[in-house]
């Protein structure tokens, strides 16, 4: 695979080395380059045109959106946004940014978010269809949080809403369950009952009992209840995975 090369634009020196660290993990990625303020950040753009920018959002000088509109007309790079603040989510995904990583997060959330890079890089033309594709945003007041579709364990309805479940954490949804449907079931969401969906790649057994409510173990034990109604579906995905 090419080698991807990289510029860490952040303010805080502690940021930049533990992103410069998670970074030197990968063999195909190379750091060009690290910038402390927003008008480093543009020279350093422009003098060594990385495939990705890793982005702070509030930087002395220019913040991260300004950053961005510096580089007009110039086609800036593909940039993650990385921030301590989840306000600027749905303003980052506006400007076409490939992911949004709250501090802290995870390695593994760190690896999914360069999985997500290199297949854009290798699938230009899947741009079109916008990274809010690959995401759900929660609104909470003032406050909006981004949740990747590949972290979501399972969806119940909450009358017309949603509550989606992400290992230890839960977000309420203003969408009802059955847009989440039409939109998460080509990615790999299976419904179980009128109020459950769930991620397929979650699964690890189906519980018949001889009497009573058929049980859908996850993998972390988390334990859903398949509706009469849509077992003959359940049946049908645990037949293709035999």
């Amino acid at each position: 695979m090419p080698e991807l090369r990289v510029l860490v634009a952040d303010d805080e020196p502690l940021a930049r080395r533990g992103l410069v660290r998670l970074l030197g993990l990968h063999d195909d990625i190379a750091v060009v380059g690290e910038s402390p303020t927003g008008a480093e950040a543009v020279r350093a753009i422009r003098a060594t045109r990385p495939d990705l920018v890793l982005l702070d959002v509030q930087m002395p000088e220019l913040d991260g959106f300004a950053v961005l509109r510096a580089l007009d007309p110039d086609p800036p790079p593909l940039v993650v946004f990385i921030t301590a603040f989840d306000d600027y989510a749905v303003r980052a995904f506006d400007v076409q940014a490939v992911d949004y990583l709250v501090k802290p997060f995870s390695d593994r959330r760190f690896t999914d978010m360069l999985a997500r890079v290199r297949q854009r890089l290798q699938h230009p033309a899947a741009a079109a269809t916008g990274p809010r594709d690959e995401i759900v945003i929660a609104t909470t007041g003032r406050r909006s949080v981004v949740i990747p579709i590949c972290d979501i364990d399972w969806i119940e309805a909450q009358d017309y809403c949603a509550l989606v479940h992400t290992g230890a954490a839960s977000h309420l949804l203003r969408e009802s369950i059955r847009t989440l449907e039409q939109r998460l079931a080509p990615r790999a969401f299976l419904r179980v009952h009128r109020s459950v969906l769930v991620n397929r790649a979650r699964v690890r057994e189906l519980r018949r009992p001889a009497q009573g409510e058929w049980i859908l173990v996850l993998h972390d034990g988390t334990e859903l209840p398949v509706s009469r109604r849509l077992r003959p579906a359940v049946t049908r995905y645990f037949a293709t995975r035999a």
